[in-house]
C-alpha cells in the first residue's frame, strides 16, 4: 500500500501528540505535519500538500467545518477525515455536506481511526459505526415516505447503497451479499446513473442530504 500523508489538526497538543504516536506505529502512514486550528490547518495543507486532514471540529479561530468547506474548496484532491467528540446530526449533516470524506468519534479506538484513513484514502469514504446505523436507519425511514418523488432503486441496489455508505469496497460488497465484483460496479453505476452522481463520496453526500438528519 503506499504512503498515506496524514496532517492532524486539533486545537489540543496532547491529544495532537498521542494520535501522532498512534500513527506513527503503522508502516503506511506518515504524519506530515500538525495545526492548532482551521486557519493554521488550511496554510499547512498549502506548504504540505497531505493526503488526508485529521479535522477537529471545535476549534479557535476557525472551526472544522469553515476549514474543510475552504480546503476543499482551494484544494480538492486533498480528503478531509472528522475526528471529533460530537456525534449530533447537525455536525454530521454539516461537515459532510462541506466536503468531508469521512467521520470518526474521538471515544472510538485506535484501530478504528487508522481503518477510517485507509478507507478514505483508498475507497474515499467512511462512517463510523454509530453514525452508519444513523445513516440506515434514517434512509429507510425516509425512503418509505419518499418513493413517489425519489428514483426508484431496486431491493439489491438499496442493499449495495447502504455498504456503500458503510465504507465498504466492491471486492467486501461482492463477499457480503454473494455476487461478483463486476456485478457490484453495474450496481454501483445504475445507482449513480438514477441518482445523478458520479462517485462514492457523492453518494455518501446524496444520502446524508436527502436521506439523512431530516426532522
Amino acid at each position: 500500500m503506499p504512503e498515506i500523508r496524514v496532517l492532524i489538526c486539533d486545537d489540543h497538543a496532547i491529544l495532537r501528540d498521542g494520535i501522532r504516536t498512534l500513527l506513527e506505529r503503522q508502516t503506511d502512514i506518515r504524519v506530515v505535519g500538525e495545526a492548532g486550528n482551521g486557519r493554521e490547518a488550511l496554510a499547512r495543507v498549502a506548504e504540505l500538500n497531505p493526503d488526508i486532514v485529521l479535522m477537529d471540529v471545535a476549534m479557535p479561530e476557525m472551526d472544522g467545518i469553515q476549514a474543510t468547506r475552504l480546503i476543499k474548496q482551494q484544494y480538492p484532491g486533498v480528503k478531509v477525515l472528522i475526528l471529533t467528540q460530537h456525534d449530533d446530526r447537525e455536525y454530521v449533516g454539516s461537515l459532510l455536506q462541506a466536503g468531508a470524506s469521512g467521520y470518526v468519534l474521538k471515544r472510538s479506538g485506535g484501530h478504528e481511526v487508522i481503518l477510517a484513513l485507509r478507507q478514505v484514502y483508498e475507497h474515499g469514504a467512511y462512517l463510523a459505526p454509530i453514525i452508519t446505523q444513523r445513516v440506515l436507519e434514517d434512509y429507510t425511514q425516509k425512503e418509505a415516505g419518499d418513493r413517489e418523488s425519489a428514483p426508484p432503486l431496486t431491493e439489491r441496489e438499496r442493499d449495495v447503497l447502504r455498504l456503500v455508505v458503510a465504507g465498504k469496497s466492491n471486492k467486501e460488497i461482492a463477499h457480503l451479499l454473494s455476487i461478483s465484483p463486476k456485478t457490484v460496479s453495474v450496481h454501483r453505476s445504475n445507482i449513480m446513473s438514477k441518482l445523478g452522481l458520479h462517485n462514492s463520496v457523492e453518494m455518501l453526500r446524496y444520502v446524508t442530504q436527502h436521506h439523512l438528519f431530516d426532522s
